[in-house]
C-alpha cells in the first residue's frame, strides 16, 4: 500500500481492488479479456463523517461493493476506486 498524499472528502472511501484471479481453481489460465472485476478491496484512505451519516468504514477494512461502483482513478501507477461508504454492501 503506498504512502499517499491528500485528504478525502466527507463520506467517501478509496479502495484498492483486489487483484483479479489468474487461473482457476483447476489450473486453467485465465485471459486479460475473460477476467471479471474484483468486487471486494482494502480502504486505504476514509473521509470524515458525513453530518447525518456517521463513518462505519475505517483505513484497513476489507469491503465488498457492488459491480459498477465508484470512480477508477491511477495514483501513482496504482489502480484505486473512490466511492461513498454506501456503496459498500458488506465490511469483512
Amino acid at each position: 500500500m503506498a504512502d499517499l498524499k491528500g485528504r478525502i472528502l466527507a463520506g467517501k472511501i478509496l479502495v484498492q481492488p483486489k487483484e483479479a484471479e489468474e487461473k482457476t481453481v483447476s489450473g486453467i489460465i485465465i485471459p486479460d479479456s475473460a477476467k471479471e472485476k474484483p468486487q471486494v478491496g482494502t480502504v486505504v484512505l476514509a473521509g470524515a463523517a458525513k453530518a447525518d451519516e456517521p463513518m462505519e468504514v475505517k483505513i484497513g477494512d476489507t469491503v465488498f461493493y457492488g459491480k459498477y461502483s465508484g470512480t477508477e482513478l491511477n495514483i501513482d501507477g496504482v489502480d484505486y476506486l473512490l466511492m461513498s461508504q454506501t456503496d459498500v454492501m458488506y465490511i469483512l
